[in-house]
């Protein structure tokens, strides 16, 4: 297993929009909705984190990275990614629909463009 120790700088601008995304309404794929926070420190210094407020469960900035890295391989070998068992990583049913709503995959394949 490869571990992640260095953000390269599109790591660091998926992490950033996942910042700006906190808060946000979602949806999973069976309709439940749910919102997530970016952990913090008791000084408010965010960490690499975030907390899903449905069933309380945190998810590491690797595993964000991981769940991305895997969303883009699937997508460009299958032209979509089906659901969130695509990811192979623990959250990925509340990771899948927050990459749906970025643009990192879809759901069903893309028509190509010539």
């Amino acid at each position: 297993m490869q571990f992640h120790t260095i953000a390269s700088e599109e790591d660091e601008q998926l992490w950033q929009k996942i910042i700006a995304m906190e808060e946000q309404p979602f949806t999973t794929a069976r309709g439940l909705e749910f919102s997530y926070q970016v952990k913090r420190n008791r000084n408010g210094e965010r960490l690499g984190e975030i907390i899903f407020d449905r069933k309380e469960k945190t998810v590491t900035r690797n595993t964000i990275l991981l769940a991305y890295k895997k969303a883009i391989e699937v997508q460009t070998a299958e032209g979509c990614v089906s659901g969130p068992k695509k990811l192979g990583v623990f959250g990925a049913s509340y990771l899948y629909p927050i990459f749906l709503h970025m643009g990192i995959c879809s759901k069903e394949p893309q028509p190509k463009t010539e």
